[in-house]
């Protein structure tokens, strides 16, 4: 005999930004899945609070701290019930996650899967050059011309702001490269389009920054982008963290890949973690870097006693200034039709000819 026992869970996604919307709908369901922004709208118009709540999961924690949700999160957590349950998800595990760790969760259970150690994939080859920030677009080029003569040449390439991704794909496909890029200012629809045009192949290159490219791991509901060959860092990441991940995207499922990464004198203070990071993986280290990361740490002791820090001086600049003029443009580079993104350029792809 067997007994089957049904339960029913109501759960609430919100997506609208009015809350006089989901006033009605919100009461009383037992799931609440939100960013933290957003519910902390919700708990301070009063539109619902969290007295009853036991259960709290707070995924992909290292991102929301990248991002700057630490604040939110804190006013969120400090308006639960003490005696919750508080589970936390981290693709890393940083000295600021683990501080959150320890504010939150009482005689917490670490449960790791994989080493602890930073490592990349040994499956990927690993390819950094020392340039200039002018130097970029030139060198990308040069390499793409290269990657598009062999038969794999899915490429994706990380862009450190939004801004840049729209300015160099418009000068990209001015030149008639076969790209498109997403980023959080996209729309759902247009994302969806732009995923599943680099999924297919009938468009080979695809710019991203950070937060969007984790969009990858899903293309409507199918499995995961596996076959990306290449991964291009036009800009280097934050950290040595993001830079594992980042060409993690590549070599997929015991394949092989490669990575390529621009490094400029502003990325010097990264330079001892990104050579940790090769060496381990066993690939060879331009002399270049070493350089870079020694001057970097003889500047870093010189300047420990001042005030000021050490370290190399960052020009704000730098953020927007990597491409040529003649690529600026008014306005972000959107589209939301097919149409759009294929205008002033040549198609690539099927029936399309040689781009």
């Amino acid at each position: 005999m067997s007994i089957y026992i049904y339960i029913y869970i109501y759960i609430y996604i919100y997506i609208a930004r009015n809350s006089c919307f989901i006033s009605p709908s919100i009461v009383g369901v037992d799931v609440v899945i939100a960013t933290p922004g957003r519910l902390l709208d919700f708990l301070e118009s009063r539109t619902t609070n969290l007295k009853r709540c036991s259960y709290l999961v707070l995924d992909e924690a290292d991102r929301m701290l990248d991002m700057g949700f630490e604040p939110q999160i804190r006013k969120i957590v400090s308006q639960i019930r003490p005696d919750r349950q508080t589970l936390m998800f981290s693709a890393t595990w940083p000295k600021e996650v683990r501080s959150l760790a320890a504010d939150f969760q009482n005689d917490h259970a670490f449960l790791n899967v994989g080493s602890l150690e930073l490592a990349a994939n040994h499956n990927i080859t690993q390819f950094v050059e020392v340039v200039e920030e002018y130097q970029k677009q030139t060198r990308m080029m040069t390499l793409l011309e290269n990657i598009m003569n062999q038969a794999e040449c899915k490429t994706l390439v990380f862009v450190e702001t939004k801004r840049k991704a729209d300015d160099l794909t418009r000068a990209m496909r001015r030149d008639g490269w076969p790209t498109l890029c997403i980023h959080g200012d996209k729309n759902q629809s247009e994302r969806d389009w732009v995923l599943n045009e680099f999924k297919t192949g009938k468009t080979p290159i695809l710019l991203a920054t950070d937060v969007a490219a984790r969009g990858l791991g899903k293309v409507d509901g199918n499995r995961d982008v596996d076959d990306i060959k290449f991964v291009i860092n036009y800009d280097y990441p934050n950290n040595s963290e993001d830079y594992v991940h980042r060409i993690g995207r590549t070599a997929r499922c015991e394949k092989k890949g490669t990575a390529y990464t621009f490094f400029t004198p502003n990325n010097a203070s990264k330079a001892r973690d990104l050579i940790k990071v090769m060496k381990e993986a066993n690939q060879a280290v331009p002399p270049q870097l070493i350089e870079l990361a020694e001057r970097s740490s003889s500047l870093s002791t010189r300047n420990s006693g001042k005030r000021y820090g050490g370290g190399l001086k960052r020009s704000h600049g730098d953020r927007e200034n990597g491409i040529s003029k003649r690529s600026r443009y008014d306005g972000p580079y959107t589209a939301s039709r097919k149409e759009d993104f294929w205008s002033g350029g040549p198609q690539y792809g099927e029936n399309s000819g040689q781009w």
